[in-house]
């Protein structure tokens, strides 16, 4: 019988061709976008929507210093009609004492008080000062009128008279409180218009 030869199993490398030098290990891959290192869905960061912002308000000027040492009240309905009443009453006393009755006199200091009282009575009670300024001139106007025969029927001719010859000084300190009134309210109207149209345009933005 024949027997066939066998060759013993070769380990290692063969001498007839070079060992291969050892490959460098591999860089790791990026991670693929949408995907965590570990495997999972990553979630894509979005970007934070700025908040709309309306137009800043315009700075307000200082007031000059002229203006912060001039008085400023605000006074309410009933406090304007005092502050008019017991002023004109105290002009009357002045008058009739220093100026012997002179209904003049008192109609030009009139004026200027209607004009305190149209500037000092606060907004909401705008209204209220050409009412109680010709109240105040015909409170003010007892010590100046004249008494006539005496009593309380010549002392009450007496304003009769007073308010009928001094009219044009009733009138004129009435319309100019009229107009300050009439001016500050298209002033406040306007503000508030100005103040509700900012508003609309921060809303629509």
């Amino acid at each position: 019988m024949e027997q066939h030869s066998t060759r013993p199993a070769q380990y290692g490398p063969r001498r007839d061709r070079p060992a291969r030098p050892p490959r460098p290990p591999r860089p790791p891959l990026p991670p693929q976008a949408g995907r965590t290192p570990g495997g999972g869905v990553a979630r894509s960061a979005r970007p934070a929507r700025p908040v709309p912002r309306g137009p800043a308000p315009p700075p307000r000027p200082a007031p000059s210093p002229t203006a912060r040492r001039l008085p400023n009240p605000r006074l309410t309905g009933l406090g304007g009609g005092l502050f008019c009443g017991c002023v004109m009453l105290a002009l009357g006393f002045l008058v009739a004492l220093l100026f012997g009755m002179s209904q003049t006199v008192y109609g030009v200091l009139f004026l200027p008080v209607c004009v305190l009282t149209a500037l000092w009575v606060r907004e909401g009670d705008l209204l209220i000062a050409p009412v109680v300024v010709p109240i105040s001139f015909a409170l003010g106007l007892v010590p100046v009128a004249d008494e006539g025969d005496g009593g309380t029927a010549g002392r009450l001719m007496g304003m009769v008279t007073g308010l009928a010859t001094q009219a044009g000084w009733l009138y004129g300190g009435t319309l100019i409180a009229c107009a300050i009134v009439l001016g500050r309210r298209v002033r406040v109207i306007r503000t508030a218009n100005r103040r509700a149209a900012a508003a609309r345009s921060r809303a629509r933005t």
